[in-house]
């Protein structure tokens, strides 16, 4: 499905019935991703939509800001869903928290996973890096995101040449995954994490055992800012805890959009 949503034509999908949930996915990722949770969550209208640039979402007017992503979201609660628990991956959980901080009226939960408020030097080196190969040269930053997407999964058992194929499809020309990433480098010199005291929903932060680019670290910086927060760790899960443990996975976020207030 497609809406027109201020400079760009948003692409989502739906699933199920119930309260609305919308689903935010991660860089060099899109819709896509949460199939699989889409499938096995119950009792919930899921929601989830190619962010800005990435799969068949326009890149509009890209300013590479966090606001802006969170904008986007927030247009598409106001126009499609109204408001709505928030389910947010790496990128994704980041723009769930902008948006939970900005508009609390629109986020009634929250759930975030391998998500950081705050980006370190060597983290914005590593992003400005992977800036100038997809500027630079397709071929060489095809196999820096394989690179990548290998350091992010545990399992012996995941097809890696799969998972890497859907997230090039993903990222396409590369505007949108450009847009993100420097986004997310802006957290170094701006943090999220001030304005995570702005927040009044419950928010649940579930994070792989073994993720390395968003350890536990992250998650506590995230935790003990939060007023109403909990932790749900997946064991023998790495970054990208939806191909390591996809059960798991979804049996984590379908517990946090059930927890009472």
């Amino acid at each position: 499905m497609k809406i027109r949503l201020a400079d760009i034509e948003v692409d989502y999908r739906t699933a199920g019935a119930g309260d609305p949930v919308i689903m935010v996915h991660g860089l060099a990722e899109d819709a896509g991703s949460w199939a699989d949770v889409q499938a096995r969550l119950r009792g919930f209208a899921t929601y989830a939509y190619d962010l800005r640039g990435h799969g068949n979402t326009d890149l509009g007017q890209a300013e590479g800001t966090l606001a802006q992503l969170g904008e986007d979201l927030i247009r598409f609660l106001e126009e499609v869903t109204g408001p709505a628990a928030c389910v947010g991956y790496s990128l994704g959980g980041t723009i769930v928290l902008w948006v939970a901080a900005e508009r609390p009226d629109l986020v009634r939960r929250a759930a975030v996973i391998g998500t950081s408020t705050v980006v370190g030097r060597a983290a914005a080196e590593f992003f400005h890096e992977r800036l100038a190969l997809i500027e630079s040269d397709s071929k060489v930053f095809a196999g820096a995101l394989a690179d990548d997407t290998a350091k992010q999964i545990l399992s012996p058992d995941a097809n890696l040449a799969e998972v890497v194929a859907r997230r090039l499809t993903a990222v396409g020309n590369g505007g949108g995954y450009i847009n993100a990433v420097r986004a997310m480098a802006d957290l170094n010199a701006d943090p999220l994490t001030p304005r995570l005291a702005e927040i009044t929903c419950g928010v649940d932060v579930i994070g792989g055992s073994g993720d390395v680019f968003c350890p536990r670290k992250a998650a506590n910086i995230i935790l003990e800012h939060l007023a109403d927060s909990r932790y749900h760790e997946i064991a023998g899960a790495g970054h990208l805890v939806s191909i390591d443990k996809p059960v798991e996975y979804a049996d984590a976020i379908h517990s946090a959009l059930q927890r009472s207030d």
